[in-house]
């Protein structure tokens, strides 16, 4: 039955390439507005998929409900409670990004600071898309294709040389995305493929459903709600992997991190035609990612029912569950679908370095004066260098140590933070100076170096809580004592209508109803139950990080006012 399932795959995938194909035909690639932002071209819907694709991958979609067979939904919060960032990005962070016409978060961080800054942050990010994101995408994505296809049994090869082979073959055909098609190319290619995902992953809860019913869906639901509630309970304690104190703290942080600064991220909506389109596209995710739960962990808890303890590896229960709940002929289908959102995790990561690469470090240190198809041609060539590098390191991955994808999301922390907090206060401050930046970086990875040594017992959420106001602060303090010499002033480029969308408000307001309304669902007041106790010290530590917010901001606010003062008496001493 293997023909079935590659014939299935191949005219859905042949598919996806033709229509990425036909949409593009017409965009010019010959200038990098066209071949790195899609022309600025983008609408809501295009935005929202790619997005959507780019975020999901297979180390999400088998980690996250690995995660929830082997502890509880708990884990839904890396889902479910992401739409507060992304209304963060809709009405704060995409209306900057926009007004500026920048084309990477490195470019408004020179407006901002410096050059020097600019460069800075490109090569860290550009190092954690090469060395760690696209390999640990080729390798997870190579193990999924291998399980499906069966490849391993049916050629004898060693998963070192099917990892090599799939790896290959994702790289060749991710690059003929980027190289040939530019952003738009990958963002077409996400929308068709965004549609199947949804298909796709709700399918496989529904007749996981049915399979645990005994053949009837009301019965498996009845089992999943009735036959253990505490592993329906979404509110961690001190001890689980997402503490409930941390989900408006360190969680918060990550994740605006995520969805307001970082690059592979917010390209798409960098390319949005205008901002109405821009905010629809970013609203549209969030309210995706609310019921991301249904196939991001609930097959993981559904898993957990049907197989126990049976299964010794986490990791292995959605795969198993696909195995024995779909059918054969459409296990072609999944597994397109599944290549999707690795080309797209994988393409958008990949197109995402070459704009760094290209527009921050190619053009202003190696060639000032380069033409677009210049610059085009260099992104082109990079691409090809930086996906032949990840292919060759992908393999490697399957000689680390189990956990390694947990381990490098946690060593993304060593750069994340100071990031956001390097466009926060370029947005809110007037006078701190570009040497600022420089020193908060310092001083985080000396932080958080320790708090690796010092205190590894401690989930790294709670860390993140209490840095990222410590790297405000450092900023705010570099700036009292050696302001820059003239107050910046965020400059309007003119480059797409700033008209916002009308009903923005009135969705972020349905996004966030939906949002507690799931976690209500999900929670002792609900369907679930507490079987851990939770700390007291949860509260104090929550209250704790708030009243350093809260005292950082007024120290901040005063800082900013001081200077205002002392301007106004400059112009009225002169006047």
């Amino acid at each position: 039955m293997i023909w079935v399932i590659f014939t299935t795959f191949l005219i859905y995938t042949v598919f996806v390439m033709w229509f990425s194909w036909y949409k593009t035909k017409g965009t010019d690639l010959t200038s990098s507005d066209g071949y790195f932002l899609g022309g600025r071209s983008l609408t809501g819907v295009v935005i929202a998929s790619s997005i959507i694709l780019t975020n999901l991958s297979t180390e999400q979609i088998i980690g996250l409900n690995g995660q929830a067979f082997g502890e509880s939904l708990v884990v839904m919060a890396w889902e479910v409670s992401a739409p507060i960032a992304l209304i963060f990005m809709a009405f704060v962070f995409l209306p900057r990004y926009l007004k500026t016409g920048i084309t990477t978060i490195p470019d408004f961080l020179e407006q901002r600071y410096d050059l020097r800054t600019r460069q800075i942050i490109s090569v860290l990010f550009i190092l954690g898309y090469a060395v760690a994101y696209l390999p640990t995408v080729l390798y997870s994505g190579a193990l999924v294709l291998d399980s499906i296809f069966s490849l391993t049994s049916i050629t004898n090869m060693s998963p070192f040389m099917i990892v090599l082979l799939i790896s290959v073959a994702i790289g060749v055909i991710g690059c003929g995305y980027v190289i040939l098609g530019g952003l738009k190319a990958t963002a077409m290619s996400d929308t068709i493929n965004g549609i199947g995902l949804v298909i796709g992953g709700l399918l496989i809860p529904i007749l996981a459903l049915i399979a645990l019913g005994g053949g009837n869906l009301a019965d498996g639901l009845d089992k999943l709600l009735t036959a253990n509630p505490a592993k329906l309970n979404a509110i961690g304690n001190h001890s689980s992997s997402v503490p409930w104190s941390v989900l408006l703290t360190g969680m918060l942080f990550n994740n605006l991190f995520y969805w307001t600064t970082n690059q592979t991220i917010i390209q798409r909506s960098l390319g949005a035609k205008n901002l109405a389109e821009g905010q629809k596209g970013v609203l549209y995710a969030g309210l995706f990612k609310v019921f991301g739960v249904t196939f991001l962990a609930l097959p993981g808890i559904i898993a957990y029912f049907l197989y126990g303890n049976t299964i010794a590896n986490p990791d292995m229960a959605y795969p198993s569950l696909v195995v024995e709940v779909l059918p054969v002929a459409l296990s072609g289908f999944l597994a397109a679908v599944l290549f999707g959102a690795i080309m797209s995790s994988f393409n958008n990561a990949l197109n995402a370095s070459i704009t760094l690469f290209t527009l921050d470090i190619y053009k202003p240190i190696f060639k000032p004066k380069a033409k677009e198809k210049e610059l085009v041609k260099a992104g082109r060539i990079f691409s090809a260098i930086l996906a032949a590098v990840s292919v060759v390191v992908a393999p490697f991955i399957i000689f680390a140590p189990s956990g390694l994808y947990a381990y490098l999301q946690e060593m993304f922390g060593f750069y994340s933070l100071p990031i956001l907090a390097m466009v926060v206060v370029g947005f809110f401050s007037k006078r701190v100076p570009a040497s600022a930046p420089k020193i908060a970086i310092v001083v985080h990875v000396i932080l958080y170096t320790l708090s690796k040594v010092v205190l590894g017992h401690i989930n790294f959420l709670y860390i993140l809580s209490v840095l990222f106001p410590i790297n405000i602060l450092v900023m705010v303090i570099v700036g009292r004592l050696k302001p820059r010499g003239t107050p910046f002033e965020l400059h309007d480029a003119n480059v797409v209508d700033m008209k916002p969308w009308k009903y923005a408000k009135a969705f972020s307001i349905f996004i966030m109803a939906v949002m507690i309304g799931v976690y209500a669902f999900f929670s002792p007041i609900g369907v679930a139950e507490v079987n851990v106790a939770y700390s007291p010290w949860s509260f104090v530590f929550l209250l704790a990080v708030i009243l350093l917010i809260g005292g950082i901001f007024w120290f901040w606010r005063r800082t900013e006012r001081r200077f205002d003062f002392n301007e106004s008496k400059k112009i009225n001493n002169v006047s």
